[in-house]
């Protein structure tokens, strides 16, 4: 391990479900990390942890050569990066910003703009994983933005992530990541149909999922999210209520390059459909109450 006097210094902005282990990874890669978040409990936990806790944002950024964000949606990326105290304005010039967080496409082309504007590179490094993957630092990352940049931040990247991809331009990164939510919802609710099915035919569910997720059938989703549909456990991973927001980036970008999504558009109206039933703080696995609903049963 390289001493931590040759490592770039790391601010970290926003510790929720996925920021907390991964900047915890940065911390045991040996890292400097200062964070910023909004609850006091993160804060507490990654000082815990071995980091630095900084009482703003740019108290955060002012000294860091590397700052990554990783926050619920395009509004916040725009509330921490603009404005008096946001990021542009107290990040030093050459800070390269790695966003983490999954927004819009275009909310990260006009990032990238603006920062270059005040010598500030920045990358969209959106992940997949969910919050087993930050934990095991097993994440994938799509990337857009410049080749140098990319190569700049590789080394950090590969303390969360193992399959890191540069995608193209700013705003490609989001792009894939759409594209995987995309892929993540209609295969769960695929899922979720299976085992709704499964259960009223009087099938062991358990040997039957096993069974299925040896084949052709098979996947990600259905190894990381089987307990969950076993058990009904559906302690957020990765809430409905971010799923929809994704749902949403999606259906749009779709319709801006005119790509038709007809499964796709149907599964965000049940992602939709979830959460103004009051489930949105439930994990994603939780399409599975949607298709019960469906089927007749009373949750």
């Amino acid at each position: 391990m390289s001493n931590p006097a040759e490592l770039p210094s790391i601010a970290w902005i926003g510790l929720g479900i996925m920021g907390s282990p991964m900047a915890e990874n940065l911390l045991k890669a040996g890292y400097s990390v200062t964070g910023f978040t909004l609850e006091q409990d993160k804060l507490d936990r990654l000082a815990a942890a071995g980091g630095s806790v900084a009482g703003s944002i740019a108290e955060a950024v002012k000294d860091a050569d590397v700052i990554i964000t990783m926050v619920p949606a395009s509004p916040q990326v725009e509330a921490i990066s603009y404005g008096a105290n946001g990021i542009l304005e107290n990040a030093k010039s050459g800070a390269l910003i790695i966003d983490m967080s999954s927004i819009t496409p275009q909310t990260s082309v006009d990032l990238a703009k603006n920062a270059a504007e005040k010598g500030i590179r920045v990358i969209d490094a959106p992940v997949s994983g969910g919050e087993a993957g930050a934990i095991e630092a097993v994440l994938s990352i799509m990337v857009g933005g410049e080749q140098a940049d990319f190569d700049a931040a590789l080394p950090i990247l590969e303390a969360l992530g193992k399959v890191i991809v540069l995608c193209g331009p700013h705003g490609s990164g989001q792009t894939v990541k759409a594209a995987n939510q995309l892929i993540v919802a209609v295969n769960i609710q695929a899922c979720a149909e299976a085992v709704v099915f499964l259960e009223k035919s009087g099938v062991n569910l358990q040997a039957a999922l096993d069974v299925l997720n040896g084949g052709l059938a098979g996947s990600t989703v259905l190894t990381r999210k089987k307990d969950n549909f076993l058990n009904r456990d559906f302690k957020p991973g990765f809430r409905i209520d971010l799923h929809h927001k994704d749902m949403g980036i999606v259906t749009d970008a779709a319709r801006n390059v005119g790509a038709a999504l007809p499964v796709g558009a149907v599964v965000a109206q049940l992602v939709a459909s979830l959460r103004a039933q009051g489930d949105g703080g439930l994990d994603h696995s939780a399409l599975l109450r949607a298709v019960e609903r469906l089927s007749g049963a009373q949750i």
